[in-house]
């Protein structure tokens, strides 16, 4: 009786499970006014304002799942994630839920693109790279104070750049990632990372598999700690080698970092980045 109990429930409980849509989001936020990207108890946050307002428009409790969390005051212009929803005709009406979902959300994010995905796609784990940019205001600009860093001082940029270079020959990343984390591994893979000029701003992109916490602003404050040549190329090897925090510079202020593009490993997934 009991064995014939137990498959009545089992066979109850699929019937009521209901069948979900996995939906890719690519949208925008600027990061100010917000403790991260991930929900945290009495902080504001980016997944929890966009699981109320999707949550809202569908009328149906929806979970949002990012590609990866960024720090408190970080930005991203481009950043992707996914829900799942029991609707199955979102996306061939794209105009209108994008309308009205950036109705409902705040001026500080926005959603660009909609598309139905196959259940397996992960906006987290399927990704294979992601890119920084790091943007730094050496002449004091008011209109930029939440977007960049304003550091004025004089920096021997050639010397980042080769420094900045050195981060491909290493994998372990330690030295740059805040301390006392989750992650199994401390490993990443940097595909490339240097300086340039922006409209006389001085720029930094940084492109890997993955990055730890705190990860590129770390490596920021010690590439201007060469810039300064308070450290030589020697030091910042060793800096890496040693895999300890406390040896690195100060993390860079988190108005300077921009998320700026999420690679995944089919093409329809990849929008362009100005989206």
């Amino acid at each position: 009786m009991k064995f014939r109990f137990k498959l009545r429930f089992n066979i109850f409980n699929l019937a009521e499970k209901k069948l979900t849509y996995r939906y890719f989001i690519y949208l925008g936020y600027k990061g100010t006014h917000y403790h991260g990207w991930q929900i945290q108890p009495g902080a504001s946050s980016v997944q929890e304002t966009l699981n109320k307002k999707i949550s809202v428009l569908l009328k149906e409790e929806v979970y949002i799942v990012g590609a990866g969390r960024t720090d408190t005051g970080v930005h991203a212009p481009y950043y992707v994630a996914h829900f799942d929803s029991v609707k199955p005709n979102i996306e061939e009406d794209k105009v209108k839920f994008l309308y009205h979902i950036n109705c409902l959300l705040p001026k500080d994010i926005a959603v660009y693109d909609i598309i139905k995905v196959e259940q397996k796609l992960h906006a987290r784990f399927s990704a294979i790279s992601r890119t920084y940019m790091y943007r730094i205001c050496q002449i004091k600009n008011p209109f930029t104070t939440e977007i960049a860093s304003y550091f004025s001082r004089n920096l021997d940029v050639e010397l980042m750049n080769q420094a900045a270079a050195i981060l491909s020959e290493y994998i372990d990343f330690t030295s740059f990632s805040k301390l006392h984390t989750d992650v199994k591994t401390n490993n990443c893979k940097i595909e490339t990372a240097y300086w340039t000029f922006e409209n006389n701003d001085l720029v930094f992109f940084i492109k890997a598999d993955r990055f730890l916490r705190n990860m590129v602003r770390a490596i920021v404050g010690t590439l201007l700690e060469v810039g300064l040549k308070k450290i030589t190329l020697d030091d910042f090897r060793k800096i890496i080698e040693l895999k300890d925090r406390s040896q690195a510079g100060t993390s860079a202020d988190a108005c300077g970092l921009h998320l700026i593009y999420i690679e995944y490993p089919l093409e329809n997934l990849n929008k362009k980045k100005n989206i």
